[in-house]
């Protein structure tokens, strides 16, 4: 997940790290933007954002933007935390028809993540195809963070399987008792599903994601 070289930082970038590091020592999770903000008495909401996006084009940390508290060190820089809160999460690429999931054939690699980034926790990556979920900032070639469970409420991100292909959609139960995928792309049409004719399973919620690009 991290290179190797970090690039070098600067004063207040050291600074920034530095809390970071020491808020996760003391509490067992990252600081929040807010968190940050308040540290440094920042003027602005954004300048928290903009030192996270500095840091992370250096490489000395990796965000995810879809949780508060989505912020994973480079274990350069905190070395006595990391080995006991990371977990090895295989990503899963293209998923060859009527396959599960996790075979084998389809884990392109696994990235190291923090036990803490995702609540519920991500018991795998999905990288996203297509653009069907775009209107909720997913996007084709992203790592979908995946918690396997079959209990799903209405308004869920779900990887769902309908026959042989997998997909990843918004979940709705109809008052009819139709279930219906709804795509988040006004060019892409809902999938409605149908039990009598289709097999239909649920895979899994979306907890949030990871951007490599």
């Amino acid at each position: 997940m991290f290179n190797k070289t970090v690039k070098k930082l600067t004063a207040r970038q050291e600074e920034v790290l530095g809390m970071i590091v020491d808020w996760i020592n003391s509490h067992g999770y990252p600081p929040t933007r807010r968190d940050i903000g308040d540290h440094f008495h920042f003027r602005s909401p954004n300048a928290s954002e903009e030192h996270l996006k500095a840091l992370e084009r250096k490489g000395a940390i990796i965000v995810n933007r879809h949780t508060s508290r989505g912020i994973i060190v480079h274990p350069k820089f905190n070395p006595s935390k990391t080995a006991e809160n990371i977990s090895q999460l295989p990503v899963v690429g293209l998923v060859a028809a009527g396959s599960p999931i996790l075979a084998e054939e389809h884990v392109e690699r696994h990235l190291d993540i923090s036990k803490e980034m995702f609540n519920p926790r991500a018991d795998y990556f999905l990288r996203v195809q297509g653009d069907s979920m775009t209107g909720v900032g997913i996007m084709d070639g992203d790592l979908l963070a995946v918690h396997k469970t079959t209990d799903v409420r209405n308004g869920q991100i779900v990887v769902a399987r309908i026959d042989d292909e997998v997909t990843v959609k918004r979940f709705q139960l109809e008052e009819d008792g139709m279930v219906c995928l709804y795509p988040e792309n006004p060019w892409f049409q809902r999938i409605v599903v149908d039990e009598d004719t289709a097999s239909f399973e649920i895979e899994g919620i979306s907890v949030g994601l990871v951007r490599e690009h």
